[in-house]
Parts: C-alpha cells; structure tokens; sequence
C-alpha cells in the first residue's frame, strides 16, 4: 500500500474520518496477514514509511503507525502519506548464552 490520506473531507467529522483511516489501514494489514506464507518463512514483516508526502516519508515500524497519526492530527495536516510492504519474516532462535542470561533475570525475581 503506498497511498496519501486526506484527513479533512467535507461530509465528515475530522474525527470520523481519522477512524476511517486508520481502519483502512488496520484492514489492510490483516488482510497481508491472512496470505499463505512460503516455505521457510515464519510470519508476514512489514516496511513502513510515513510523513507529510512522500518525499518527506520517514521508515518507522508498524506497531508506531496510529501514533504517527494522532501526531499528525495534533499538527491540523490535512494529509500524510504512507507506504506499508509486506515482506516474509523468519523468527531467529536466541542463543544458548541469550537464554540463560534470560532465565537468570527471571530467577533474581522470585
């Protein structure tokens, strides 16, 4: 999805039409979700850009998008634009070393 968003539209409330947008974009990205994955690949990953325009788009990560949006609502834009790619994510296994240090922590709490 590479598409501007227009937040001010004459027969709706500012309000509703942020909600729109960002149920488009919700919408959008469990529908990449739903696709079948390849062999190999554990899960969907995701590439975002947001900004002004699109010359202006900076990467950010996907869970950062609503937060991007509230921001430029408080800024009173009347657009953003943004870039969201699927791409295949593999889950990397931690290390014996990563792990233990990790059970470690854990125990200190109890």
């Amino acid at each position: 999805m590479k598409k501007s968003f227009s937040l001010t539209v004459p027969n709706k409330k500012p309000d509703r039409q942020v909600e729109a947008v960002k149920h488009d974009i919700k919408k959008y990205i469990a529908r990449e979700r739903r696709k079948a994955l390849t062999p190999g690949v554990d899960f969907w990953d995701f590439d975002c850009k947001f900004g002004a325009d699109s010359n202006k788009a900076e990467v950010i990560h996907v869970a950062e998008i609503n937060k991007k949006i509230d921001e430029i609502v408080i800024e009173k834009a009347e657009s953003f634009y943004i870039e969201i790619i699927a791409k295949p994510g593999v889950r990397l296994k931690r290390t014996a070393k990563v792990q233990n240090k990790d059970l470690d922590d854990d125990s200190a709490d109890d």
